[in-house]
Parts: structure tokens; sequence; C-alpha cells
């Protein structure tokens, strides 16, 4: 695609509400909008240097601007807690016991290893895309991946067992 404005505009169109759902996990909505916002200005700037897959690229630079963010604002907010504020209360659906499980299981997991989950299964980014996004090697990515696995499978099981105790 030659035209740069076209370029830009599918890219903004393919992948904002990725961007913006990612820094959603990390910020409030306002929060969010601003950082999702000044994501694509940067893109827009360095459109040439954006790569064939943007993705990766794109949340890499949401993330640098999130920690911009919360190193001016307040204190860090936790996917989990991000994730778990989605949950209804009060519904005993199996559907929503079962995700609550899993927000609760997600919800002990180290911030770096709910990352690694959520880049991997939520985005469906490689370890080399997805280390460059957290900021670590592709084997330390593996490494993080591959522990966070392990404990949400743990806290999974555990979290479904006081669920079913609690009915």
């Amino acid at each position: 695609m030659d035209d740069p404005e076209a370029r830009f505009t599918a890219l903004y169109d393919r992948h904002y509400r990725n961007v913006l759902g990612y820094a959603l996990l990390r910020a409030e909505r306002q929060a969010a909008e601003d950082v999702a916002s000044e994501t694509f200005l940067i893109a827009w700037r360095r459109l040439d240097s954006v790569p064939d897959r943007p993705l990766p690229w794109l949340l890499g630079v949401a993330r640098n601007l999130l920690r911009k963010h919360h190193e001016r604002g307040p204190r860090w907010v936790t996917s989990a807690e991000r994730l778990v504020a989605l949950v209804p209360e009060g519904d005993v659906a199996d559907e929503v016991s079962e995700r609550r499980a899993a927000l609760e299981a997600l919800a002990v997991l180290p911030e770096h290893e709910v990352e690694a989950v959520i880049l991997a299964s939520w985005y469906g980014l490689g370890p080399a895309e997805a280390a460059k996004v957290a900021g670590c090697s592709a084997r330390a990515f593996s490494v993080r991946l591959h522990r966070a696995r392990r404990r949400l499978a743990d806290a999974l099981n555990l979290a479904r067992t006081t669920l079913q105790e609690q009915r």
C-alpha cells in the first residue's frame, strides 16, 4: 500500500480495539483511551518503521506509554484486578461461576505471568512477539508463560473446588 493515509487507516481499523483492550487492563477508561490514541499517533509518526506484523509493536508502544502514565499517576492496577472488576456480582450461573473461578485463579499470579497469559492467549502472540511487548527475551517469556500456565491450572482447580464448596 503506497498511500500512507490508507495504510494508517487500515492499521487503525484493524488494531485499535486490541490496543484499547490492552490499555483497559491497566488503566481507567479515560487514561486507556488516551494511551490508545497516543499509540496510534506514534504509529502515524513512525509509519515507515511499523513492522509487517504490527500488533506486537503497537502493544509494546502502549505498554511503554502505560508505564509512563503510572509513574506519574496513581498506583499500578493489575490486569487481574481489572479482569475481576468486569465480572458481575451475584450471578450464580455456571458460566459466570467458571469465569469467576478463572479470574480468581488469575488474581493469584504475579503480574508478569498474567501479562504472559494475556499476550499468548488473548492476542495470539508467539514467544518472540510477546517477549518484545513484555520487554524480555523470547526464552524468558517462554519460561514465564510455562510457569504461569502451571500456576494457573493449580489455582483454577483450587478456585473451582472453593466455588463448589460454597454452593
